[in-house]
């Protein structure tokens, strides 16, 4: 499946890789590479990560180690990427 990326996600990526490079230099590739291994995952079996319960037709899945989600939506044969949450933050709800 295709994958895109809205400007939120765009901004949320930069916001992840300049924080990192910042604060945790050494984990930032590693970060980035998991990111895109979970990407890739999704592209493949879009179906698999659990749905967000008050937004059906959103999923999310954690990237594991490290403390971040990324939320996306299927829409035909694409893969739109909404959000990536730092467990941090404020719990993020999609617009409807």
């Amino acid at each position: 499946m295709r994958v895109v990326y809205p400007a939120e996600a765009i901004s949320d990526l930069a916001d992840i890789a300049d924080w990192l490079v910042d604060h945790y230099p050494t984990v930032a590739q590693a970060v980035e590479q998991r990111i895109k291994r979970v990407v890739a995952h999704i592209a493949r079996w879009p179906s698999s990560a659990r749905r967000v319960v008050t937004h059906r037709d959103v999923r999310a899945v954690p990237l594991g180690r490290y403390p971040y989600t990324i939320f996306y939506r299927i829409k035909d044969d694409t893969i739109e990427i909404l959000h990536i949450h730092h467990a941090a933050q404020q719990p993020w709800l999609p617009e409807d």
